[in-house]
């Protein structure tokens, strides 16, 4: 199997240079840039496996990269940044962030985080939900059908999406969720559910403040209202 290749997008030069060396050390093939711009041209002429981009690059706000990059890859974006506020958290995940890693980080911790993105997808192909309440998923696509209009998901959306159709209306617990989701041993917490939820909701919801699919059970967890 080849290795993994990874784009490192981070202006501050000792940090890229540790980045790149320790990710070659673990058996990635690394490129390294410095400007959005120049991530962005990457992307467009190759393929990557995880990007690791940080959010404050000289020449554009790394949540525009996000966006960009989004339309011309579905490799998986792990944020690294400085910011520590839970707004700047909460609006990179939102816009399709796999990801965040807040600096100083172990570089332990950031390459348990990018095995976990390189993990093949679980979902199984065509599975539909099997309640009448306007609600499918076609898998395969990852795309949500609601009233019969596609909605494209992320990964993660449609992994807790399928994960709550088996369950078939049954509360599935938050720590379930997180295993199954973002893996066993993850570092995933109820802020990485609750913005998931969140997510998803927006998209499959036709209020997403009134939620009609995606219920949560305070202490306990979500379930898939299917009356």
């Amino acid at each position: 199997m080849s290795a993994a290749k990874i784009l490192v997008v981070e202006d501050e030069e000792p940090l890229a240079r540790m980045l790149d060396t320790s990710l070659r050390q673990a058996g990635y093939v690394v490129t390294t840039v410095g400007r959005g711009v120049d991530a962005l041209k990457h992307l467009i002429r190759d393929e990557f496996g995880v990007i690791l981009l940080d959010l404050g690059l000289p020449d554009a706000d790394g949540k525009e990269v996000i966006n960009q990059a989004k339309a011309v890859t579905r490799a998986p974006v792990i944020v690294i940044s400085a910011r520590d506020s839970e707004r700047e958290k909460i609006a990179a995940l939102d816009i399709g962030a796999n990801d965040y890693v807040q600096k100083p980080f172990d570089m332990g911790e950031l390459l348990a985080r990018i095995r976990v993105a390189l993990r093949p997808p679980r979902i199984r192909p065509a599975l539909e939900s099997r309640s009448d309440a306007g609600l499918q998923l076609d898998a395969a696509s990852r795309r949500a059908i609601v009233d019969g209009k596609p909605v494209r998901l992320s990964k993660k959306e449609a992994e807790l999406l399928q994960l709550l159709m088996e369950a078939r209306g049954v509360i599935v617990s938050h720590s379930r969720i997180i295993e199954v989701v973002w893996g066993p041993g993850s570092d995933a917490d109820a802020m990485n559910l609750r913005v998931l939820a969140w997510q998803l909701r927006r998209k499959i919801e036709p209020d997403a403040a009134n939620p009609r699919f995606l219920i949560a059970e305070a202490g306990e967890g979500y379930r898939l209202n299917t009356d």
